[in-house]
């Protein structure tokens, strides 16, 4: 807590101080906002490469299933 200043700038002092705390308190919180922006970024292309991998590891196995099934409909076609 502050003392009060004597003299006749004592109401002036205060409200530039508390304007000044108020100022830093907003900085601060405008760093935390910044933050939490970047990170919600970094999580959100995090969860579009997880996305990414996922569909490309469908795709492979889709693939290799067809490929197997069309040697397994040839074999059949080769035995008959």
């Amino acid at each position: 807590m502050t003392r009060p200043i004597a003299g006749p700038s004592a109401s002036i002092a205060t409200p530039v101080l508390q304007h000044f705390t108020n100022r830093r308190n907003l900085m601060n919180l405008i760093q935390e906002d910044l933050a939490r922006a970047h990170l919600a970024a970094r999580l959100g292309e995090a969860h579009e490469l997880r996305r990414g991998h996922r569909l490309a590891s469908a795709r492979r196995l889709s693939l290799r299933a067809e490929r197997a099934s069309e040697q397994a409909r040839l074999a059949l076609a080769r035995s008959l």
